[in-house]
């Protein structure tokens, strides 16, 4: 596939072709979702608890004796049926995280990329560099890039020159800035816009490739 390669003023410098193993594989909506729902699973911290009976304070003496009261029959003041009693059937901690194998990732990876690619939502960026880390600047390069609409910048390695975009894109809501080798499949169909430096196409590639 071929598409534009632009400056940061987003004017056509030359055209670049995009591997076709990555962004013309198969579109599998399937393996996205899968991919997608166990980003989003894993994410959850599951930390989230309940105090059962053995947790509580208090119990330990019988409320009142077996028989001849009248009453139900009760052992602990800290049952589950008394006010300030242990909690039955709620939440404890667990692991939410779901496997899916490295293989089946990247293939919903390249999956990604060439739905987006055939929407022509990823624009490749000759070079993006800035003279200073300046917010106002990098609002500019990114109106003249991807108009009002959200993007993600794919950063090919850290370094003094791309920290500095880190830096200016940080207080840009619609915009966030991410490794290139760090690609996933929630910011991907997140985003409007892929905003690659032609650099990071050869990350993509020698990560998806």
């Amino acid at each position: 596939m071929e598409v534009d390669v632009v400056n940061m003023e987003g004017e056509k410098i030359r055209t670049v072709e995009l591997p076709a193993q990555i962004f013309e594989a198969p579109i599998n909506i399937d393996l996205m979702h899968q991919a997608y729902v166990r980003q989003m699973a894993n994410a959850r911290l599951g930390t989230h608890s309940t105090k059962t009976r053995g947790d509580v304070s208090g119990g330990g003496k019988k409320p009142w004796k077996q028989k001849g009261t009248g009453r139900a029959r009760q052992g602990s003041n800290r049952s589950p049926q008394w006010v300030g009693g242990g909690k039955v059937h709620t939440p404890h901690p667990r692991d939410y995280s779901l496997p899916m194998p490295r293989k089946m990732r990247q293939a919903a990876l390249r999956s990604a990329l060439s739905a987006r690619a055939s929407e022509k939502a990823i624009v490749v960026v000759e070079d993006l560099a800035l003279s200073e880390a300046k917010t106002k600047l990098m609002a500019q390069v990114m109106l003249k890039l991807v108009g009002e609409e959200s993007a993600i910048i794919l950063i090919p390695a850290k370094n003094p020159t791309y920290e500095t975009i880190i830096r200016s894109a940080s207080n840009l809501a619609r915009t966030k800035t991410m490794l290139a080798n760090y690609l996933n499949i929630r910011d991907l169909l997140t985003y409007d816009k892929i905003v690659v430096p032609v650099q990071s196409l050869d990350v993509i590639s020698a990560h998806l490739g």
